[in-house]
């Protein structure tokens, strides 16, 4: 998979501003907002899968606009359908054979059939991020202007989530001391704020 690679340098530079941004979001953030995607994910393991209602849980927790198209070709599809797109996805992002980036490309290439999903990778990461929630990361355009802040490339066009995961891979093989617990997720959440901190996305 071409992407760039996280070198020693990048991570030294990187580290201490995710950590100060993590802290910010935490001091400023309820502990309690996640609790939507933790109760979606935890569905998902009950069941296999992500339908209508999950999936429009995470469009409010994420707050993306539901008047939308897609969201309305979204809904009148039977849920049995979607649950069979994302329980595909699911098994894909799980699959412990496969690398991280190598798994979330697969995922991704999955649930793109799901209207929301066909353009831009927001959507689709927060429903494969649902489903595999200790392995999988969140990306939006806030995520991306961070990551170029910080002088770590990811470029646009097909194949954008599994290069992003790829470098959050290369990210935490270099972890920070005080970053030992952290998953691809922690990550995320630190880019989200340094991409414009505050607790509307831009």
């Amino acid at each position: 998979m071409e992407s760039t690679s996280v070198t020693a340098a990048d991570a030294s530079r990187v580290w201490p501003a995710l950590l100060d941004a993590h802290r910010a979001y935490q001091a400023a953030v309820s502990p309690a907002y996640d609790e939507v995607l933790w109760e979606v994910a935890q569905r998902a393991e009950d069941t296999g899968s992500l339908g209508k209602v999950d999936i429009g849980a995470l469009v409010a927790w994420k707050r993306l606009s539901a008047r939308t198209p897609w969201m309305a070709e979204l809904m009148g599809l039977p849920d049995a359908q979607i649950r069979s797109i994302t329980k595909r996805g699911m098994e894909a992002v799980r699959d412990s054979s496969l690398s991280r980036a190598e798994a979330a490309r697969k995922g991704r290439s999955v649930v793109w059939e799901l209207p929301g999903c066909r353009t831009g990778d927001a959507l689709a990461s927060t429903l494969l991020t649902a489903a595999a929630p200790h392995r999988m990361a969140v990306y939006d355009r806030r995520v991306h202007d961070a990551l170029a802040a910080l002088g770590l490339d990811l470029t646009n066009g097909s194949g954008r989530y599994g290069r992003y995961m790829y470098l959050l891979d290369g990210l935490l093989a270099q972890r920070d001391r005080l970053a030992v617990d952290w998953t691809a997720r922690d990550i995320d959440i630190a880019l989200y704020w340094l991409g414009a901190p505050g607790p509307e996305p831009s």
